[in-house]
């Protein structure tokens, strides 16, 4: 499979030592390592969603219990969740970590990923969501920690976008 097991292992890790106990996510191609290490791992919590939008309502819980979570989801999966997004977290002030697969860059070869692609960015600024590309693991811990840190300073939801070069590795054919 052409997605990174490393890079997923420095995410995961990276969530973890933030103290994130909780992940909630649909099945999506550039998550699954992420999705299995938290199925794999007895100190977390793994939630799976049959939409996106369930993933808001569970981390607002989390957030009310005490626990730290992510959500992971697909560019797709974030469009989708935005009503839920919008009338809980920011409504209510709850921080909300989103870690989104950030499909239709260049080198994306489905033209089913790449409309949600191209206007994830500008809804997430539509929004006044702070967002940051992750594109090399040596800079995943410290913006996992400074991601973290603004959504709890502010009561607000933040994105990190997984970007191709993270996530892939290069193989012959892509997908």
């Amino acid at each position: 499979m052409p997605v990174s097991t490393r890079n997923s292992r420095i995410i995961y890790d990276a969530l973890k030592a933030e103290g994130i106990r909780l992940v909630s996510a649909l099945p999506e191609t550039w998550l699954v390592h992420l999705v299995g290490m938290a199925d794999d791992d007895p100190e977390m919590t793994l939630v799976r969603l049959a939409k996106e939008e369930e993933g808001v309502g569970i981390s607002a819980g989390a957030y009310l219990a005490g626990t730290r979570s992510a959500m992971l989801m697909q560019n797709h999966g974030f469009l989708a969740s935005i009503n839920a997004i919008v009338s809980l977290t920011q409504l209510y002030r709850v921080p909300l970590l989103m870690l989104i697969s950030y499909r239709g860059e260049f080198g994306e070869s489905h033209p089913w990923q790449t409309e949600g692609g191209g206007v994830t960015i500008p809804v997430l600024d539509a929004l006044a969501i702070p967002w940051k590309k992750l594109e090399s693991p040596d800079e995943v811990q410290k913006t996992v920690r400074d991601a973290l840190t603004l959504s709890y300073a502010n009561l607000r939801p933040v994105a990190l976008l997984l970007c191709r070069d993270l996530m892939w590795e290069e193989t012959s054919q892509r997908s």
